[in-house]
């Protein structure tokens, strides 16, 4: 790739290897998920997922000194505050949660102490590197390119990259207010997995059908496979029902739901936005000018 050579989002859209990809990333983060369900849920609703690019931003930028202070709460507040992710008090608790569980620590500031800096830990550093990795496959799968060989011998790659996707996503209406379905699941915990592993469900010659099953029969069953509670999955996927995004091939809740062709293709309009702004950054991370 050369620099300006990025794929536009009607490029990502228009290309025939898409619903593969998609489905096949979609695969990738629900394995993700499964190994380790605490820190994946870091980036498990679009609220949290915001915050945590947000975060890592200001804590990338800080560590490779480009004029940025690294991660602190007050930091972060304003940063969640300037693009109306959360409440202050929602960003406070998020903080907190990830501090309880270890997926970042404080640190002392380099030449004061006093302050004290917010740092992921290796367990929230894989995380990213294994949903960064995803999606750079997927891409790769779009136009045979060789982004993740690159960002895999690049020195300081995450740290380059990652602030760059940050910038486009949280400057991205489409991606920080999500509409109809999409919206639905994406404020509910781990309702992004809920969306991935419905999607990686969907095999190769169903991609046109109007309806395709998703195996799900118990709704009690699938709120215990991606830790959620039954009651707020079984509301969610009521109101997708009266969208007619998803629905059941018999009695609700006793048979196979399937899912709509148009709530598929809301996924993948959310995917192609997504990864437009993720090979843009790419693109002038590391293509040579």
């Amino acid at each position: 790739m050369g620099r300006g050579m990025a794929l536009k989002a009607e490029d990502i859209a228009g290309n025939l290897a898409l619903p593969g990809c998609i489905r096949r990333q979609s695969q990738a983060l629900v394995l993700a998920f499964e190994a380790n369900p605490r820190v994946s849920a870091v980036f498990a609703t679009q609220q949290r997922w915001l915050m945590a690019h947000a975060g890592l931003m200001l804590h990338f930028r800080g560590s490779l000194g480009q004029g940025w202070k690294g991660l602190t709460l007050a930091r972060l507040l304003e940063k969640v505050a300037e693009h109306n992710i959360a409440s202050r008090n929602t960003a406070d608790a998020f903080i907190k949660e990830l501090l309880k569980y270890g997926i970042v620590v404080h640190v002392p500031a380099a030449g004061d102490r006093r302050v004290r800096l917010i740092a992921p830990t290796p367990a929230g550093l894989d995380a990213l590197m294994g949903w960064t990795y995803a999606h750079l496959t997927t891409l790769d799968g779009l136009d045979g390119g060789r982004r993740v060989a690159t960002f895999s011998t690049e020195e300081n790659a995450l740290a380059r990259l990652q602030p760059l996707i940050a910038d486009g996503l949280l400057a991205s209406q489409p991606v920080r207010e999500p509409e109809r379905t999409f919206s639905l699941f994406t404020w509910l915990n781990n309702g992004g997995i809920v969306m991935d592993w419905l999607i990686s469900r969907i095999g190769a010659a169903d991609a046109d059908a109007e309806r395709i099953p998703a195996g799900v029969v118990s709704i009690a069953e699938f709120a215990g496979l991606l830790k959620l509670s039954r009651t707020h999955l079984g509301r969610k996927l009521r109101e997708a029902e009266q969208l007619g995004s998803i629905g059941w091939e018999g009695a609700r809740g006793r048979s196979v739901m399937w899912v709509s062709k148009g709530f598929r293709e809301e996924y993948t309009a959310a995917q192609v936005i997504k990864l437009a702004i993720i090979d843009d950054a790419f693109d002038r991370c590391f293509a040579v000018a």
